[in-house]
């Protein structure tokens, strides 16, 4: 009996996603057919022009626009940034320092401070709980 290998796919979203790129300005190749699993570790390996142009230069995901922002994707949709930026556009942004924009660095900073403490106190449950037992 002979087993068949089927190649696993994912939607071009998936990829771009996993990719760290914008769908839309990706070429018409990649967006209209499913990408395999095969190609995706090509891409990520040995990425084309379009892909390296993409990761420099944008326009990026809201994802990526955040995290080169130091703050979260709702602390995005609270500054009113609901597109896509180019790099370019991160800078100018950042040059700026909107005061909604220092707002929510310090509420990522805190929000960061406040889960380190949380794993800390964990593992010093954990370390009681697993303490020496008579």
């Amino acid at each position: 009996m002979k087993s068949h290998q089927t190649t696993q796919t994912m939607k071009p979203a998936t990829a771009a996603k996993k990719l760290g790129v914008y769908l839309e300005a990706t070429p018409a190749e990649f967006r209209e057919g499913d990408v395999s699993r095969t190609r995706l570790a090509e891409l990520q390996a040995d990425p084309p022009e379009w892909l390296r142009e993409l990761r420099a230069n944008g326009p990026h995901p809201r994802p990526v626009v955040a995290s080169r922002l130091g703050i979260s994707i709702a602390g995005l949709a609270r500054g009113g940034v609901t597109e896509p930026l180019t790099t370019a556009q991160i800078e100018a942004l950042r040059a700026e320092g909107p005061e909604w924009l220092a707002k929510e660095r310090a509420t990522q900073a805190e929000v960061r401070k406040e889960t380190v403490r949380i794993k800390k106190r964990n593992a010093e449950r954990a370390a009681e709980a697993d303490g020496p037992r008579s």
